[in-house]
């Protein structure tokens, strides 16, 4: 099964942290490089910072210095768990943050069968000034 649950969003004043991890379960993501994503009101998603399977890693200029990507993946290769930290927060940090593939596929096939790779429901972050 194919899966993406993000967690760890809140409010937040701004100078303050917090560390979202997203559940991604199926080799399509164990296999892939993983990015966090966010989408603010009125705004396009945009890319935050990825990560490799290796553990490469690359930031958005404007996050530059204050998140950090991270994972681990299961020694059977199927659970994925992709991290964010993030400090120095901004009230423009506030958005809707997402994990996806980098960059993000939309179908994937395994085993003879094919399937959508949907979107999780993203978690919540607010940055009060």
């Amino acid at each position: 099964q194919v899966q993406l649950v993000e967690s760890g969003g809140g409010l937040v004043q701004a100078g303050g942290s917090l560390r979202l991890s997203c559940a991604a379960s199926g080799t399509i993501f164990s296999n892939n490089a993983m990015g966090w994503y966010r989408q603010a009101p009125g705004k396009q998603r945009e890319l935050v910072a990825s990560i490799t399977r290796r553990g490469s890693t690359n930031y958005a200029d404007f996050v530059k210095g204050r998140f950090t990507i991270s994972r681990t993946i299961s020694r059977e290769n199927v659970e994925n768990t992709v991290y964010l930290q993030m400090n120095v927060l901004k009230p423009e940090d506030t958005a809707v943050y997402y994990c996806h593939t980098a960059p993000p596929v939309t179908r994937a096939c395994s085993g003879g069968q094919c399937y959508s790779v949907n979107w999780g429901q993203g978690t919540q972050v607010t940055v009060s000034s």
